[in-house]
C-alpha cells in the first residue's frame, strides 16, 4: 500500500519530530513566543468567536491534512502519521524532565531565534522526508506542490496573515518576536527541503567517459 516508503525517510522523520518536540517544549512553551499557522488561528478564533481551540484545532488540522493527502498522495499520509505520532511521543518524554532554559521568557529575542532553529530544523527534516508533523506543514506542502511555489513563501504568507489578524488581541511587541521566529523557521524549513548534496566530480567524469565509449 505504501510501496514508496523508505527507511531513511522514516528515520529522518522521527529525528525531525524529536528536534521539533524538544524545541517546542524547552523554548516555546516557556518563552511566551508563539508560532503562527494553525495554532495562532485557533487562538484567534477563540478570541473573535469564542470557539474552543480543541474544536477549531481539530477541524483546521484535519482540513490541512486532507488537502495534503489529496495533492501529495498516500506516502505523504504515512510519513505524516509517523511525524505527528513521533512528535507526540517525544514531547511526552521531554515533559517528564524540567525545562533546560526556564529563564528564556526574560530574553524573548534569544527565545525567538533559538525557537526558530529548532522548529525550522525539526519540521524541515520531516518535510524533506515527505511528512507533515502539523497541519501548518501539511498546508504548506500541499500548496507548494499545487502552486509550484517555494515552500518558504507559503509558510511566510500563512503565518503573516494569522499574526497580523492576531494584532486585535496580542500586543505588538509580542507579535514582533513571533514574526521573527516564524520568518526564520520558514526560511530554515525551505533551505533544508531544497538542500542537495553536490555530486562528486569523479562520478560526473566517469559518466562522461562512459558516454564517449562506443
Amino acid at each position: 500500500m505504501f510501496s514508496g516508503v523508505k527507511f531513511k525517510n522514516l528515520f529522518m522523520t522521527l529525528l525531525g519530530s524529536a528536534i521539533l518536540a524538544f524545541g517546542l517544549y524547552n523554548v516555546h512553551s516557556f518563552s511566551g513566543v508563539t508560532e503562527g499557522g494553525v495554532l495562532g488561528a485557533t487562538l484567534l478564533l477563540k478570541h473573535l468567536f469564542d470557539i474552543s481551540p480543541a474544536v477549531s484545532g481539530f477541524v483546521l488540522n484535519a482540513a490541512c491534512y486532507c488537502l495534503g493527502f489529496k495533492i501529495l498522495g498516500r506516502n505523504f499520509l504515512m510519513y505524516s502519521i509517523i511525524a505527528g505520532g513521533g512528535f507526540s511521543a517525544f514531547y511526552y518524554v521531554f515533559e517528564r524532565f524540567n525545562p533546560l532554559w526556564p529563564s528564556l521568557a526574560e530574553t524573548p529575542l534569544l527565545a525567538a531565534i533559538l525557537g526558530a532553529v529548532f522548529v525550522g530544523v525539526g519540521a524541515g527534516l520531516c518535510v524533506r522526508s515527505g511528512g507533515a508533523p502539523s497541519g501548518d506543514d501539511a498546508l504548506a506542502m500541499g500548496l507548494s506542490a499545487a502552486l509550484r511555489a517555494d515552500i518558504r513563501w507559503i509558510y511566510l504568507a500563512s503565518d503573516l496573515i494569522v499574526l497580523l489578524l492576531s494584532l486585535s488581541y496580542i500586543p505588538l511587541t509580542r507579535i514582533i518576536y513571533s514574526l521573527l521566529t516564524v520568518v526564520l523557521s520558514g526560511q530554515i524549513i525551505g533551505l533544508i527541503q531544497g538542500f542537495r548534496l553536490p555530486k562528486r566530480r569523479d562520478d560526473r567524469a566517469n559518466r562522461r567517459d562512459a558516454a564517449k565509449e562506443p
